[in-house]
């Protein structure tokens, strides 16, 4: 079985019942996620290999933590232990044409605080088929970029397949800090994952044509961005998510998968009444990730992969939680949502 190693933060997720704001709320529902454990735990429920790579307290709070990974199969045992608190994002689910919001509570958390001794990289990458980490982590602290940077290098020299999703968030760091930190990561990578704001924030790299807010896309513009990236940094593969906002309920949701030579187009699926979409990028990089190592082709990847994001909007919380034969059933085709007997 393939194995496949994540890498960054678990967070505690405290959001309002329902959509209900902020300012109104009295409770607050309390799930894990995080980008790179949200992946771990789609390719775990996928049957695959899966383990998380972090650092967590002793305490209960970090100990409820890795419950929530350990529930769904993923593989916690490389978890080092240590630090003082778990970070925090609060989310405030949009409706209709009102954004969903973040706060971030995730300063001094145990993973920011951690140190490039805390990892043994060696033994860690030991019968590993692949590495996944996403451009949030290095973002949490100059030692966590450090980190990442001797995980990829490491990953690379013991030729591991390495994917990253750029994921950038402008209330942690600025376009420069990511541009120059990102920059000296992209050399390790062979699949680089993103979407047009992405490429644009971190390396300044745009379409020409597209306004997602508007519901059009550019699909030569689109190419043209992979183009850039393989042109600067030699990726194997550029994947690119093609998300058409209406409102905070109704998204159009399809990809481009470019190899170096040819650029793969996923079917478009129209999502209304959306339940929870945070994670639904995460879910993608992990459909595309199974494929990859299950030999499917660059189409049949790219379709397992948008059908498996598709999917997780339907579901609340950061995690995915489909299986191999649901995603197969909606990328061939299967869309009616009757129930299953």
């Amino acid at each position: 079985m393939k194995r496949i190693i994540t890498f960054g933060e678990i967070m505690l997720r405290l959001a309002p019942e329902g959509y209900e704001r902020f300012v109104q709320a009295g409770t607050f529902g309390a799930t894990y996620g995080g980008g790179e454990a949200n992946v771990a735990v789609s390719l775990a429920g996928y049957g695959m290999d899966a383990a998380f790579v972090t650092k967590l307290p002793k305490h209960e709070i970090g100990q409820a933590a890795v419950n929530s990974l350990r529930r769904f199969g993923v593989d916690t045992s490389l978890i080092t232990r240590g630090g003082d608190r778990v970070g925090i994002y609060f989310l405030e689910k949009g409706a209709n044409q009102r954004a969903s919001k973040v706060v971030y509570d995730r300063t001094g958390s145990a993973i920011a605080s951690a140190v490039p001794e805390d990892f043994d990289w060696d033994a860690i990458f030991e019968g590993v088929d692949w590495f996944h980490f996403t451009g949030i982590t290095p973002a949490i602290s100059k030692t966590a970029a450090k980190i990442c940077e001797i995980a990829a290098k490491t990953a690379k020299a013991k030729g591991i397949q390495v994917s990253c999703d750029l994921n950038y968030r402008k209330n942690l760091w600025t376009k420069a800090e990511a541009g120059a930190t990102m920059a000296e990561l992209m050399p390790y990578v062979d699949l680089c994952i993103a979407n047009e704001e992405d490429a644009a924030d971190v390396f300044g790299i745009t379409s020409s044509g597209t306004d997602v807010t508007q519901g059009h896309l550019n699909h030569d513009g689109y190419i043209d961005v992979a183009k850039q990236l393989v042109s600067h940094f030699a990726f194997k593969h550029v994947a690119i998510t093609l998300r058409e906002s209406f409102s905070a309920n109704h998204n159009e949701w399809s990809a481009m998968l470019y190899d170096g030579n040819k650029a793969h187009f996923s079917k478009t699926y129209s999502i209304k009444n959306i339940v929870d979409r945070v994670g639904g990028g995460d879910s993608f990089g992990a459909g595309l990730i199974y494929g990859f190592l299950n030999g499917l082709d660059n189409q049949e990847a790219l379709e397992f992969a948008v059908a498996a994001s598709c999917l997780k909007h339907s579901v609340e919380g950061d995690f995915n939680l489909m299986t191999v034969a649901e995603v197969n059933a909606l990328a061939g085709g299967n869309a009616s949502g009757r129930v299953q007997r």
